[in-house]
């Protein structure tokens, strides 16, 4: 049952033997990396050799690249032999034992062996560098492609998973790379094999590094015949280490620096995993500041932001639809005084992180329970007609909009920022109370907008007044500043009727605009006085913070059936329209009286 694996095993052990035979190193020969080229093959001169040095500005996420379906990564008893070939230490598999599936790849792989590159004992030798950052050591697991009887002739034809390996003092010396290790005072000549009589698997090895995380791109080799026949896996977490453990690797086997150097990458590109970091790029709203302004964010590698599901939106009121399902939401501790850990100067914002898992949103229609993340705002300029919210209604722009960003609860923030539905955000329209008042339809009301009691008017305008006095602190990009007043969400949301809303389905509303939103935009607006506001633009010196409206497309807004009020403020609002209704009512008797 094993006949056709041992066939397919035993031709990639005649290719790399053959190899070996060709007299090639990495130091102390005359076939050394900048010289593989004249060894007698055509391979390791071609355009699609490896390693390479992955530019992350340069990466693209491909959501194709889902989870890994791993077989025998748990199992102690796969590990046959570990040796020194002359080039590296090996750890050969059991045949059959070992698979590989899903992350993108096209079929099922079989793992033939694992073997390491490093240094010496004080530099680094990892053959893939990131953004040219070699770590210490790289783990490679190699599998076959299953089905193939000439795998070197297919471009996928093996699947290289390959691992960083991070030397730190900070980590504790774990008994599976202690017990690993051990063999190495076994292996300081070549061709030296020992077997192993520990229980180790390659989870062991592995540690916790998530494995969703990953690059992807097609290579070859990194030994003579340098076939270009590999679909490469590269890790981007590190596996972490003590560094004395690392230091045995060329202690004990004598062998410094086998690593070949990155090669060109030429026309290839390079992806990501969904779900793997990548940097912040350079972007911004004003073209005094950069060249990526909103209308080239979709230029941006790995960028959604030419999808279909794009926010922010304009909200026609004529084309919404009720849904009886937008109920009332549940806020749990909206009335903390003390969730704001800190604020920040994002470059882009103003950015109040909350204190983690404090926080949470349910209810109004959402199908899961969501933690509150942080809040940030969108504004204009320093003018009296300042207009810089996101979203509009009926094409009219408020002068701020605040957002109040919650993940589910049930999923990672990676995980998250892949599900359609995995980031909630609250959006509140904030205008001032010196200004013309909207309504929540979109209208204008001439005059005075505010008609609130006295009292609760002070009591907002107290929480702005705290949360403002830290503008002043944050002059620079990145500065973070603790919050030490007693300062509630609620407070800052004041009396404003929380039942009534619209709701679609959108992205964020910056890069990478990920369509992962499910968005809850406010019908009425938090009033906030003028010269508060105003200190926004004034303190961070940025101007006109928001995206311009992207187009709806087939999606459909949906908004509240009623009108019923709730939530902090919905007594005293109720109560103002009763005796409003009271005082109408009497002078009608009066009158027909």
């Amino acid at each position: 049952m094993y006949y056709p694996t041992l066939v397919l095993y035993l031709g990639f052990w005649a290719l790399t033997k053959c190899a070996a035979a060709s007299g090639w190193c990495y130091e102390g020969c005359a076939h050394i990396p900048s010289q593989w080229v004249e060894l007698p093959n055509r391979f390791c001169g071609g355009s699609k050799q490896s390693p390479v040095d992955i530019v992350t500005k340069n990466v693209t996420t491909d959501p194709n690249l889902g989870n890994f379906n791993l077989i025998g990564f748990n199992s102690r008893d796969v590990f046959t032999s570990i040796m020194n070939n002359g080039h590296t230490v090996e750890c050969t598999l059991k045949g059959n034992e070992v698979k590989v599936s899903g992350g993108g790849l096209s079929g099922t792989y079989t793992a033939l062996q694992f073997h390491f590159h490093w240094g010496d004992v004080k530099n680094p030798g990892s053959e893939h560098t990131i953004d040219e950052h070699r770590y210490p050591m790289e783990m490679h697991i190699v599998t076959q492609k299953d089905g193939l009887t000439a795998p070197p002739e297919h471009p996928d034809g093996y699947a290289v998973l390959g691992f960083f390996i991070n030397a730190t003092d900070a980590v504790d010396m774990s008994e599976p790379w202690v017990n690993f290790t051990s063999y190495l005072s076994n292996l300081t000549n070549k061709g030296s094999k020992v077997g192993l009589d520990h229980s180790i698997c390659i989870d062991d090895l592995i540690g916790n590094v998530n494995l969703t995380k990953f690059y992807r791109y097609m290579g070859s080799l990194t030994t003579p015949a340098c076939t270009e026949a590999v679909v490469w896996t590269i890790f981007h977490e590190p596996i972490h280490v003590n560094s004395e453990l690392i230091k045995k690797f060329p202690m004990e086997t004598k062998l410094v620096n086998i690593y070949r150097p990155t090669q060109p990458l030429h026309k290839r590109h390079v992806y990501a995993s969904p779900g793997t970091p990548l940097p912040p790029y350079e972007w911004c709203y004003d073209p005094h500041h950069c060249a990526d302004t909103p209308p080239s964010w979709h230029l941006l590698p790995g960028s959604h932001c030419g999808g279909t599901y794009q926010s922010p939106i304009n909200i026609n009121t004529n084309n919404v639809v009720p849904d009886s399902n937008l109920d009332a939401f549940i806020f749990k501790n909206f009335d903390d005084k003390h969730a704001i850990k800190y604020i920040t100067n994002t470059g882009h914002s103003v950015k109040c992180v909350l204190v983690k898992n404090l926080m949470e949103v349910s209810g109004g229609g959402l199908e899961h329970d969501y933690t509150i993340l942080q809040f940030h705002f969108h504004w204009g300029d320093t003018s009296d007609t300042s207009e810089g919210s996101e979203h509009t209604v009926n094409s009219i722009r408020y002068p701020m909009e605040m957002h109040i960003v919650s993940k589910r609860k049930d999923l990672t923030l990676d995980q998250a920022l892949q599900a359609p539905d995995g980031l909630a955000v609250l959006g509140f329209f904030i205008e001032s109370t010196h200004t013309t008042k909207r309504t929540s339809h979109g209208s204008t009301v001439s005059g005075t907008a505010t008609t609130h009691p006295t009292s609760a008017l002070t009591s907002k305008t107290n929480a702005w007044k705290k949360l403002t006095s830290y503008l002043s602190k944050i002059h620079k990009v990145g500065t973070t500043v603790k919050v030490t007043d007693d300062i509630s969400i609620d407070d800052l949301l004041g009396d404003v009727n929380r039942h009534e809303y619209y709701r679609y389905s959108g992205s964020l509303t910056t890069p990478l605009c990920s369509e992962t939103v499910v968005w809850t935009i406010f019908k009425e607006s938090i009033n906030v006085d003028l010269n508060l506001m105003k200190m926004f633009p004034n303190q961070t010196g940025y101007f006109n913070v928001y995206r311009p409206t992207q187009p709806r497309h087939t999606r459909t807004i949906l908004t509240t059936a009623g009108s019923v009020r709730g939530n902090s403020g919905s007594v005293a609002s109720a109560s103002r329209h009763l005796l409003w209704f009271l005082l109408l009512e009497r002078s009608i008797c009066v009158y027909f009286i």
